[in-house]
């Protein structure tokens, strides 16, 4: 090999070396970033959620597990610990709980338990709410049942609202999870927005009940912001008793996903 040729080999060895070994560890390192999960109900209990209105008591406190109460199936007995987020102190009904952190595509896991008649919501971005509710073997299915997106007023109408496909809630008393696939809405850089909030796909306790379901605006009993790029997480703890435990969020680039 000529000189020339030998000086060249040694400066693309050497650029790769580079690139391997610095920024290309780098590149690694963030795309292991952007796909780790993160697990929002640790054992520190609420931290890293608030009430909505900070000034004011609410019943939201951890625990290690809840259970019906044999003598009311409309209330749950706590037990002491931490990992599950329960609002059922009293009655289950107090302030609505935010995530600290904002985000804006999202993949979710989420569990959730419910005694009889309870009703919650988990609301994406503070805005779009996909329903909680104890709806176990109800057949003609509404925007209201458990896994629907729930309808906002316009001029005395409901409108939006979307049923889920299939009825898959479980009886009150037992463990239910989603896995939510959204993606935000879009803005222009003046703050104009270009494209709706979209929930690419929900699983309700494995079954798909929703698939590209587009957004046009907030639902019904929606946090008082505007539409943004991103937002919080809240669980509605407002319409009765509720668990959830496990929430699991990891932000993603869901052109990705498509």
């Amino acid at each position: 090999m000529s000189r020339p040729n030998l000086i060249l080999l040694c400066c693309y060895l050497t650029l790769l070396f580079v690139l391997s070994n610095g920024e290309g560890m780098i590149c690694a390192d963030a795309a292991q970033e952007e796909a780790a999960w993160t697990e929002l109900i640790s054992s520190e209990g609420l931290s890293g959620w608030r009430p909505v209105e900070g000034d004011k008591t609410h019943d939201w406190q951890p625990a290690g597990s809840v259970k019906i109460d044999p003598n009311d199936d409309h209330r749950f007995i706590i037990e002491p610990g931490t990992r599950v987020l329960t609002n059922s102190k009293q009655d289950g009904i107090t302030q609505n709980l935010l995530s600290e952190t904002n985000f804006s595509d999202v993949e979710v896991h989420i569990e959730f338990i419910l005694p009889a008649g309870s009703n919650s919501g988990v609301f994406f971005m503070a805005l779009y709410e996909l329903q909680v509710n104890d709806t176990y073997g109800k057949k003609e299915l509404v925007f209201s049942d458990c896994g629907g997106f729930y309808a906002r007023p316009v001029d005395g109408k409901w409108v939006g609202g979307v049923a889920p496909r299939v009825n898959v809630c479980k009886p009150p008393g037992e463990w239910q999870s989603f896995d939510v696939v959204f993606r935000a809405p879009r803005f222009d850089f003046e703050g104009n927005k270009m494209e709706n909030a979209r929930f690419i796909k929900v699983m309700h306790n494995g079954v798909l009940i929703h698939e590209n379901v587009e957004m046009e605006g907030p639902n019904s009993a929606h946090l008082k912001i505007p539409e943004a790029p991103e937002g919080p997480l809240m669980l509605q703890g407002d319409h009765g008793p509720v668990a959830y435990r496990n929430i699991r969020i990891r932000r993603i680039k869901l052109e990705e996903l498509q």
